[in-house]
């Protein structure tokens, strides 16, 4: 099972934020899994038997059928498959894709979900897609690379009623995510990880040139359960949705 995207190298925490309280941080890894993790209290046993757990349930998927690993198309439903498979389905339907772009996002959220009854404030990043669960508002550094415009200066803010939420991101030209497009960086907001995830690819395909911005976003306005899309490409930038700009925080 893998999908392409950035090594430890190359391993950027989008969430760049500044929490009060008490936080525990801890990485999780298994093969292609790594987990960046912020919690109440160190869960590193409870996470990694998430992450088994759910890697299990993927792989079985693959298995029994191995379109789902190499499609870059989406594949019918298996209405008896596990919930985080049919929510990676679900996704690739939405955005356009196999299902396989869906999965460092429907990981990232499975996991949370399984931690939540243990730290009801939660942050996870999963090779550049984020799922948080908070309880304060939140600033999200978005890394387009080194060489735009944009580097370490801009950021998404989220105010705390917007959480739980999925904040995923695709690069046509950072890392080693696998991408049709030459975008910088492609974010975008739902509620659901798989589907962000999914999105972002999506999105990210069709962005080749600043004049692809206008029609990403709208691709973006089409996609049932997305709440927002932010495009960087070149020195252009453009945003639709529930999304606001901040400066990065140190």
């Amino acid at each position: 099972m893998e999908k392409r995207t950035a090594g430890p190298s190359l391993r950027f925490y989008r969430c760049s934020h500044q929490l009060k309280g008490d936080w525990r941080v801890f990485e999780t890894r298994y093969r292609e899994t790594d987990l960046w993790i912020r919690a109440r209290q160190n869960l590193e046993r409870e996470a990694l038997e998430a992450v088994l757990k759910y890697r299990r349930q993927i792989e079985d998927a693959i298995s029994r059928h191995p379109d789902f690993l190499r499609s870059l198309s989406p594949l019918p439903e298996m209405p008896v498959a596990p919930r985080i498979v049919r929510r990676m389905l679900r996704a690739a339907r939405v955005a356009g894709v196999g299902p396989m772009a869906a999965v460092a996002g429907a990981l990232a959220q499975a996991v949370a979900e399984d931690l939540h009854p243990l730290s009801p404030a939660l942050i996870i990043e999963n090779g550049g897609d984020c799922y948080l669960n908070l309880q304060e508002t939140v600033t999200v550094g978005v890394h387009a690379g080194p060489a735009s415009p944009f580097a370490d200066r801009i950021a998404l803010r989220f105010e705390a009623r917007r959480f739980p939420l999925a904040i995923c991101t695709s690069s046509g030209t950072v890392g080693h995510s696998l991408s049709f497009g030459k975008a910088d960086a492609v974010t975008v907001v739902s509620g659901d990880g798989a589907l962000a995830d999914a999105a972002a690819t999506a999105i990210g395909n069709l962005v080749k040139t600043r004049r692809d911005i206008a029609a990403a976003l709208d691709a973006a306005r089409s996609m049932e359960g997305i709440e927002g899309a932010l495009v960087l490409i070149g020195d252009q930038l453009g945003i639709w949705g529930d999304m606001e700009l901040a400066p990065p925080q140190d």
